[in-house]
């Protein structure tokens, strides 16, 4: 009785998170509040009122649908009463009363947390799933990429938007599937592009400065050191490489894998103090087939590439009761690794690692989705997917 109940909530769990809200800002449906209510797009799909208008073009009175890109007429939209009767029998049912108090229960105690919102900026439109930031550290201008037309969109630090670069396309020059970015001490920016296999570098108006292929598969996570070198991440290597380019004559003058046989190495990160680096790997644990499960791995490195810190969210659940999985790493002013928790919407900080590591939670609300962050002087810059 008792696997019934809690296969029969996880399942009213999955029904209010993907039936119930709205895919594009994520806010739930409400029938009583015109801007919340679900409309039937022409395509078939569904999203509240706000976003209908948000995402219409005024002239010709139509939108693109952000999931299967149809353009569907706006006066065509009609009012989804099945997700309102399904939401009104829900919000009364027992069951579901039940998991509003489980869910109560078991969420996160997290009352140390130091950071609080100051400033919001992007959101449907501006950015489109972004999925790395960047920032130039002394003027505070802010690189994301993104999903857009132009792949890299750059806002003052104040969230103003000044300009995009970064063609879609196959080109040479443009971005086909931009995945993360860094800036150089110097104001270069290096993006990695998983479509063109290759990482590319422009200056801060967009200009084109090279492309470096060097036998990449799959390039992913990038970061810079105080040096200017550019490291990245292979995902389907397995391998984190290291560069040197002059950036005024646009040529590679050292290239070099500098760790291999990692498991899907994505997000990387230098700490410009110390000179520590951080990866964060996707492991996929095979010793029982029966049970296949992945857990993710952050392993801190010295400048000369010695194992300085390691765990995983195993060990973390086991040593400090807390389950995170960790998806994006950056390190703060005083050289501590902070990670992203993507699925909980959290940040944490695991403070000195030389010293013993302790796990402190940093932001605990209004994230969604984070997918990637960025220290400035006193603030934490974070790119959130869930709400664009």
């Amino acid at each position: 009785r008792a696997a019934e109940d809690t296969e029969r909530l996880g399942t009213l769990k999955e029904i209010r998170v993907n039936l119930l809200e709205c895919k594009v800002c994520f806010e739930k449906f409400n029938a009583q509040r015109a801007e919340r209510r679900p409309q039937n797009l022409s395509c078939g799909h569904v999203l509240c009122a706000e976003c209908v208008e948000a995402l219409s073009r005024p002239l010709l009175r139509k939108l693109e649908c952000p999931f299967c890109r149809q353009l569907c007429p706006v006066d065509a939209t009609s009012h989804c009463q099945p997700l309102c009767d399904l939401q009104e029998l829900l919000s009364s049912s027992p069951a579901s009363l039940c998991m509003e108090k489980k869910d109560e229960e078991e969420a996160p105690s997290v009352s140390g947390t130091a950071l609080h919102l100051c400033l919001t900026f992007g959101g449907w439109g501006t950015l489109i799933n972004p999925t790395g930031v960047a920032v130039m550290q002394s003027s505070g201008t802010v690189f994301v990429v993104h999903e857009g037309e132009k792949s890299v969109m750059v806002f003052t630090s104040q969230g103003k938007k000044r300009h995009a670069f970064g063609q879609r396309g196959h080109a040479g020059e443009d971005l086909c599937y931009p995945v993360d970015v860094a800036v150089t001490p110097c104001g270069h920016v290096v993006v990695t592009d998983a479509g063109d296999k290759a990482v590319k570098v422009f200056t801060s108006r967009g200009n084109h400065v090279i492309t470096m292929k060097a036998g990449f598969r799959m390039p992913w996570g990038v970061d810079t050191d105080s040096g200017g070198r550019i490291l990245v991440s292979d995902v389907q290597a397995g391998t984190l490489s290291r560069f040197k380019v002059d950036y005024k004559h646009g040529v590679t003058l050292e290239e070099g894998v500098v760790a291999s046989h990692l498991e899907n190495p994505k997000a990387v990160a230098c700490c410009r103090t110390s000179g520590h680096m951080a990866v964060i790997e996707h492991v996929n644990d095979d010793t029982d087939s029966a049970r296949k499960q992945s857990y993710s791995r952050l392993t801190v490195f010295t400048p000369d590439l010695h194992i300085l810190y390691q765990t995983d969210n195993l060990s973390l659940n086991l040593k400090a009761s807390v389950t995170i999985n960790m998806s994006a790493v950056t390190f703060d002013r005083k050289g501590h690794p902070l990670v992203v928790d993507s699925l909980q919407g959290m940040i944490w900080t695991f403070g000195g690692v030389q010293s013993g590591a302790v796990l402190t939670p940093l932001v605990a609300e209004n994230l969604i989705r984070p997918v990637g962050l960025v220290p400035l002087n006193n603030t934490l810059i974070i790119v959130d997917a869930g709400d664009h």
